[in-house]
């Protein structure tokens, strides 16, 4: 199933739960961009590869063309995203549920962005959906198990694949480059970075794009009071919307965020740098042609931390990791109990 632009705005202008379900959805996809983007291009900043603002103009570029390019040749983790959870069969109640869980999205990752957490968006998306249908089925029938298991498998992945592709990677440029002077790779690996921040940019597109438009099908379908849809072709028209929203929100940037990322978790020069963004963008394109829902932030924190524990275990500032796996952890039941809470106050009220 599948609707065009025209059809589309001519809904938009006749229904208003259609109208306040693609606001929410577009709020949480310039959300994303703003906060959780930033880590796309930690790394290229941190190490003075690229400056800031043409790091943050490249990676909305990139952005774009990621969630354009790859749905174009996979649509799994836009399907895996659309089919997690069941609303039921009430669309009423089930488009004031997704909304809910869109507003305790958006207000779980500003406080993460205002306190400059790495939080995951990804995290947040799965929770908030997910603690919502909990509360519009008033059980676990809510959640289907099939494709839930996707996300574990996703946090295995990224945490592992991560940590190990980090460390296999820099270890390997250090083996080749042990007989080469540093200053005739300065160069190489300068330019490297800016093609590593552009691939994990391109990559945070694929697989976080593809997330929200699974998200805004849904919404679609349950706005316009199909509750039974199980596959649909994703018009471009679509892509392209949200490839321009995500890449705006990066525009705006996260210097907090690329401050404790790129900074603050270990101190790297451009060859780590180079190692990590290469390292990170291998696991998110392994995941995103697996159709397995991944944080991109998650992989990207790991990969740092493989990088920095090949050099010495006692390079990373596990002070910060620390930190960060806290809000990682508290993502799941902390934006899962406000989608549920927001759900449901929203149904008793609307």
């Amino acid at each position: 199933m599948s609707i065009s632009f025209l059809e589309f705005i001519n809904n938009l202008i006749q229904n208003p739960f259609l109208l306040v379900v693609s606001v929410l959805t577009l709020g949480v996809m310039f959300v994303n961009g703003w906060t959780d983007a930033p880590n796309a291009i930690a790394t290229c900043v941190s190490t003075r590869s690229i400056e800031p603002k043409k790091a943050i103009l490249m990676a909305a570029i990139c952005d774009f063309f990621g969630v354009l390019i790859m749905t174009y040749f996979s649509k799994a983790v836009a399907q895996t995203i659309y089919n997690m959870v069941d609303f039921g069969d009430n669309a009423n109640n089930a488009v004031i549920a997704l909304c809910a869980a869109l507003l305790a999205i958006v207000a779980w990752s500003i406080l993460a962005w205002f306190y400059g957490i790495p939080t995951s968006e990804s995290h947040a998306l799965i929770a908030g959906i997910s603690g919502a249908a909990i509360a519009i089925q008033k059980g676990i029938n809510g959640i289907n198990f099939s494709e839930w298991i996707k996300v574990i498998y996703g946090l295995v992945l990224s945490t592992l694949m991560g940590l190990v592709l980090g460390y296999i990677v820099v270890k390997i440029i250090v083996l080749i480059c042990k007989n080469i002077q540093r200053q005739k790779t300065e160069k190489f690996f300068r330019i490297g970075q800016i093609f590593g921040g552009a691939s994990m940019a391109f990559m945070h597109g694929a697989q976080d794009g593809q997330k929200f438009i699974g998200v805004f099908m849904l919404g679609l379908f349950l706005a316009n009071g199909y509750t039974n849809v199980t596959e649909f072709i994703i018009p471009t028209w679509l892509m392209i919307l949200c490839s321009v929203i995500i890449g705006i929100g990066v525009s705006i940037g996260g210097n907090k965020i690329i401050k404790k990322v790129g900074m603050g978790m270990v101190k790297m020069e451009k060859y780590q740098g180079f190692a990590a963004d290469t390292a990170g963008a291998l696991c998110l394109l392994i995941s995103s042609l697996f159709g397995i829902p991944v944080s991109t932030t998650h992989t990207k924190t790991t990969a740092i931390m493989g990088v920095g524990a090949a050099k010495r275990i006692s390079s990373v500032n596990w002070g910060i990791v620390k930190e960060m796996i806290l809000a990682w952890i508290l993502t799941f039941p902390g934006c899962g109990i406000l989608g549920y809470l927001f759900a449901n106050v929203f149904i008793k009220i609307f």
